[in-house]
């Protein structure tokens, strides 16, 4: 994609994000973008159709894994992480608060074992209430406000089962004042109210993307323990 059309996008985005923020509807942003694409992944600026690197790497390095294991990928986009898990083994659910991304997964992948679903991270079915072996939360807790991240880092910990791994990928900031979104890369503050919810960090890593050398993103594991 040529920087002007990133830029382009990027901009898009913020503006879809702000009239939503206006509207007291901080996701609704995620559908109007997914329709306005108009099935062009040129248009959604997270879709790489190919599983994130940085979970394929953790992947890679904790093969084998026990079989029947269920997961749940949050905020699935077009559904590349969620086949990922599922050609390991895993039993996967994998959500988006978009009924137009679900359909776009289902029609990319017709054949697949993965349950997609429409459904908002901040409203998770009680079912799923400590239901997953393992989660993969990649950059959805910062496409969302300041306002409402107690209750998405609340959300995302209610779905890991007692013993359960969280996968995190998110940008980070260095401060805790409230940075200019979207997105809202994570505090040091905000990450510890994982601990706070019956979760430790068990590995951390800091990576930066060759395209954004300037901004720091860190993948963290963490891991359930509950009574």
């Amino acid at each position: 994609m040529l920087e002007q059309e990133k830029q382009n996008l990027q901009f898009t985005v913020k503006e879809l994000a702000t009239e939503a923020l206006q509207k007291s509807e901080p996701s609704a942003w995620f559908e109007v973008l997914y329709t306005k694409a108009q099935g062009d992944v040129t248009k959604i600026p997270w879709a790489k159709l190919a599983p994130h690197p940085y979970l394929q790497d953790w992947l890679t390095n904790h093969e084998p894994f026990a079989s029947q294991q269920k997961a749940l990928v949050i905020g699935c986009g077009l559904g590349d992480d969620a086949e990922a898990l599922a050609n390991l083994g895993f039993e996967v659910t994998a959500f988006d608060i978009s009924p137009t991304a679900i359909a776009w997964c289902q029609e990319r992948f017709p054949d697949s074992v993965v349950n997609y679903v429409v459904a908002d991270l901040l409203a998770i079915p009680s079912q799923w209430h400590q239901a997953f072996d393992f989660v993969f939360e990649c950059r959805n807790i910062q496409a969302l406000p300041l306002n409402v991240r107690s209750s998405v880092i609340s959300s995302v910990a209610y779905v890991v089962a007692q013993n359960g791994t969280l996968l995190l990928i998110t940008h980070v900031r260095d401060t805790e004042v409230e940075p200019n979104g979207p997105p809202w890369p994570l505090s040091s503050s905000e990450l510890k109210q994982f601990e706070s919810l019956g979760l430790y960090q068990v590995e951390q890593l800091v990576f930066s993307e060759s395209q954004q050398i300037d901004v720091k993103q860190m993948r963290i594991e963490y891991q359930s323990q509950r009574a």
